[in-house]
């Protein structure tokens, strides 16, 4: 029976315990404070009503709604007064035996069929619970910061946890303006599970000397629309916060590949190098802000050479990439070399996928000093990045870049005749080029949450489109861009590099191969 919550306690008023505590007044909740330290409570709501004040002068609310609101905080210095709450939100913090003695004493206070939740971001749910006498009244509740702009929280049950706590919880959250995804109590639930690839497999490809940082941003931001770049990411949230976390993850699941750390983070960790908060991450900070500078990459290439008696020959591994860049070519006046075999003063333009520009070549019996491979699972309108072979001969990479690396037509284009700057990266050799590697472990990671049955799909999906800024939630980027796709990067990947990291996930593999949704679950069987 699904409970309808008047009222809950909160305890812990730091930032997250106060975010909470705002969108539940805000939900005509009444909500009383509590903090361990002395004034801490009394000191987190005068600084929300400050808060609150100015956006009311702003014009976000009426005066009677920021009444409303302050009236439904209440500052309690006795812990004992929670006892007749309906839910109590414990916000303290990340340490275990710390989480578990709190509840011990919470069950002195409150009867039984209060709800006991848990904002805890990393440790299980059915530990916490361990040591209480009705574990099933204890769940997972956890929002994101900033609370009030986050609209996404986990609602997490432990092994003991009943159903209509869960769904108790999952219809506060709605009621608070929030989504409620419900997540199996395992390492990262959704959120910091699901974010586990971004932000490994960037330092991965910086490792491998693909491209610099600042290029590896500005190829996901750019070309693949992250909101921030992985390092940018890094920078702002912290190493010391980061690294652990991955880590952590990384040793509950027991080594499992897809996870892996990267030594250069533990590395910045050592030496103080945490980001933004310290002046100096992978970026130079002044005043908590980048220092920016013309990080564009200073080639030997020109994007104004002629390009007049410059011929193409295409090879790619889709038709309606092909189609693109044969409308981009003709679009600039391009001649196109339609010869079985390229002539051997053309451009090999290589459209490929999860695969390296010399394999490529060799599986297209061309010659790799004439090629250049480019990646068209990024937006060729925002950003395009180029990836020579090893051996690919200067004047073959300058025709490249005068092509691609400059405000020219790009064939069918909606915007007409309007031009804007557009950027294009040289890589060094890969295996996969960056955006390819990076948004295939996403969504593979995305399609392996599922098959674990952490979430739903749908949930998955919401839940990392909205806990990480994601253009897109892993399920739907999946289907967007195709299913098969994804599998071809990804196998590739697999097989020339040998790392388990990038197996496909069966989840992906099955509904790839059967041409049906990535969202497609599994019937449920009565016998």
């Amino acid at each position: 029976m699904i409970m309808t919550v008047k009222s809950l306690a909160i305890i812990g008023t730091g930032i997250m315990g106060m975010g909470i505590a705002q969108i539940a007044a805000q939900a005509d909740i009444q909500v009383l404070l509590f903090d361990a330290k002395a004034g801490a409570a009394e000191q987190g709501r005068q600084s929300l009503q400050a808060m609150l004040e100015k956006l009311a002068a702003k014009g976000k609310f009426t005066d009677g709604q920021l009444q409303s609101t302050l009236s439904n905080l209440t500052v309690i210095e006795d812990i004992a007064k929670i006892a007749d709450v309906d839910v109590v939100i414990e916000a303290i913090i990340e340490n275990l035996d710390i989480k578990k003695q709190l509840f011990k004493q919470l069950e002195g206070i409150v009867p039984a069929e209060t709800i006991l939740a848990t904002n805890t971001s990393s440790l299980a749910v059915t530990a916490i619970a361990s040591d209480c006498e009705h574990p099933e009244r204890v769940a997972g509740f956890h929002f994101f910061n900033p609370v009030p702009l986050m609209k996404i929280v986990e609602v997490i049950p432990g092994l003991s946890t009943k159903s209509s706590v869960v769904e108790t919880l999952t219809t506060l959250a709605k009621r608070m303006g929030h989504l409620g995804v419900v997540a199996k109590d395992t390492p990262g639930f959704i959120v910091n599970h699901g974010g586990r690839a971004y932000g490994t497999e960037a330092l991965k490809i910086l490792g491998e000397g693909v491209a610099s940082f600042e290029d590896i941003d500005r190829i996901l931001r750019d070309g693949a629309g992250f909101r921030m770049g992985p390092f940018e990411l890094l920078d702002l949230t912290g190493i010391d916060v980061s690294h652990p976390v991955m880590e952590s993850i990384y040793n509950q699941y027991y080594f499992e590949p897809r996870y892996r750390p990267h030594p250069l983070t533990r590395q910045m960790l050592t030496g103080n190098k945490l980001g933004r908060k310290v002046g100096e991450g992978f970026y130079q900070y002044t005043d908590g802000q980048k220092v920016t500078s013309n990080t564009n990459q200073q080639l030997p290439y020109k994007t104004d050479s002629d390009t007049s008696n410059l011929s193409v020959w295409i090879g790619a591994d889709l038709a309606e990439d092909k189609q693109q860049l044969i409308d981009h070519l003709n679009a600039n006046d391009i001649t196109i070399d339609d010869n079985d075999q390229p002539n051997p003063d053309s451009l090999i333009l290589l459209a490929i996928y999860g695969e390296d520009t010399t394999n490529a070549a060799i599986r297209y019996q061309v010659n790799p000093k004439q090629a250049v491979a480019i990646d068209m699972l990024t937006d060729l309108s925002k950003h395009r990045t180029l990836m020579p072979s090893i051996v690919t001969e200067d004047n073959f990479v300058a025709q490249a870049y005068a092509l691609f690396g400059r405000n020219n037509k790009l064939g069918k284009s909606s915007d007409e005749d309007s031009e804007v700057a557009v950027d294009a990266t040289l890589i060094t050799e890969s295996t996969g080029f960056v955006a390819q590697r990076v948004v295939a472990m996403v969504i593979n990671l995305g399609c392996d949450i599922a098959m674990q049955g952490i979430a739903t799909p749908k949930d998955i999906d919401n839940a990392v489109k909205l806990g990480l800024g994601y253009p897109y939630g892993p399920i739907s980027w999946g289907d967007k861009l195709g299913a098969e796709r994804i599998l071809l990067i990804l196998e590739r990947i697999y097989g020339l590099t040998g790392d388990p990291r990038y197996r496909p996930s069966p989840w992906l593999q099955r509904r790839a191969k059967l041409g049906i949704s990535l969202f497609t679950q599994q019937s449920n069987f009565s016998c």
